[in-house]
């Protein structure tokens, strides 16, 4: 017999489900990936505070940006996956134009260009990062898979266009997450290995290629992550602070508030892109293991979703934002730790920021929408 929304089988019998996780079900948000998100959130307000000198006002200032990405969450997970999917080409298009505008009209801000104002200051490649596995999951949801050569190239197209558009804001390292995105909807699709190991070839001189169209600023990033006591003042200050923060916590950390790096300003963007520095330094090994273990906890809960999804579109998406914010979080915690060069990549539902927090939040929306329209197997 099928479970029901108001139900659950207890040793062979139907109980009434709790008041409060029939509200859960009825707002179509699936309870332990909110608790999990919620205490990721919990802790990133309280090392922000920590990072932003103790400034009640940008802390209250974040507080209301997660609010207003919470609210954001809640109404993406109303609207079924068969409503996204029929809206998502018009998605796609949207973002295409609002990223042309940018590049023609859009607000410079430290040598980029890469915003729009209309009233409000925001970022199109935001929407892209859920508009290009949307769309390429959408391509997929009728045809067969693995994808054929044919549409392999239309595939390609499909992600190439707009990560050109957005490297050439410059934002390179926005660029090849949303292009990660579409390719993990593609391998989650049935890549062939063969076909993978070929890419994988392909790279070694498609990243010659990308080397002559990088920026001098970038070039430098990739030279400092190799030797960053080459220019300890200069490229490698970054790296070499962030390094001696995260070392310096040991296992325990320094305490909540007590961080020296942080506090007397060696640390930069230390509350932003560097705030996992902040964690080490404040609350050691041990915290930073919670921190991932729950970030982990969420990605397994979004996987868990995409294999009990109940379509094509459904799976591929929700497998996508799931890998696509493990990847975020990868290349943070490797760029602060000298792993991999620095790119302008926040610590997900941490870092101090409202487009990029607003957007992870909507792309957890789409997966509680899938959750509560998943396949119910019978007892």
């Amino acid at each position: 017999m099928p479970l029901s929304d108001t139900t659950r089988l207890v040793a062979g019998k139907e109980a009434p489900l709790s008041g409060f996780t029939r509200l859960l079900r009825q707002l179509h948000i699936d309870g332990p990936l909110l608790g999990a998100l919620l205490m990721i959130c919990g802790f990133g307000i309280a090392v922000l505070y920590s990072a932003v000198g103790e400034s009640l006002r940008l802390t209250l200032n974040q507080v209301l940006r997660l609010g207003v990405a919470l609210v954001g969450m809640l109404i993406v997970a109303q609207f079924p996956p068969d409503f996204l999917r029929r809206w998502t080409p018009w998605a796609y298009l949207g973002g295409l134009v609002l990223l042309i505008l940018v590049l023609t009209s859009g607000v410079v801000s430290q040598g980029a260009r890469r915003w729009l104002d209309i009233g409000i200051r925001f970022q199109p490649s935001e929407i892209m990062k859920l508009a290009v596995p949307m769309m390429a999951a959408w391509y997929l949801h009728h045809r067969p898979i693995p994808p054929r050569p044919l549409q392999l190239l239309t595939l390609a197209a499909l992600i190439v266009l707009p990560t050109v558009l957005i490297a050439k804001q410059p934002d390179l390292g926005t660029a090849l997450l949303i292009a990660a995105s579409g390719v993990i909807v593609i391998v989650l699709a049935g890549l062939p290995i063969r076909v993978m190991v070929a890419l994988g070839v392909l790279a070694v001189p498609g990243a010659l290629v990308l080397w002559n169209f990088m920026q001098d600023y970038q070039k430098q990033r990739v030279l400092t992550l190799l030797n960053p006591d080459s220019d300890p003042l200069g490229a490698g200050y970054n790296i070499i602070q962030s390094k001696i923060a995260i070392g310096s916590g040991g296992l325990f950390g320094k305490g909540w508030t007590n961080g020296t790096q942080a506090h007397l300003e060696f640390l930069p963007e230390r509350d932003t892109d560097f705030i996992f520095a902040v964690i080490g330094e404040e609350f050691g090994l041990l915290g930073v293991l919670m921190l991932l273990g729950l970030y982990l906890f969420v990605v397994g809960r979004g996987l868990w979703i995409a294999a009990h999804a109940r379509d094509t579109y459904s799976r591929l998406l929700a497998g996508s934002i799931s890998l696509t914010f493990f990847v975020y979080v990868f290349v943070n915690t490797a760029m602060v730790s000298g792993l991999v060069p620095v790119v302008g990549v926040p610590l997900p539902l941490v870092s101090f920021g409202g487009t990029s927090m607003v957007t992870l939040m909507a792309g957890f929306g789409i997966l509680m929408s899938i959750h509560s329209h998943r396949k119910l197997l019978p007892h």
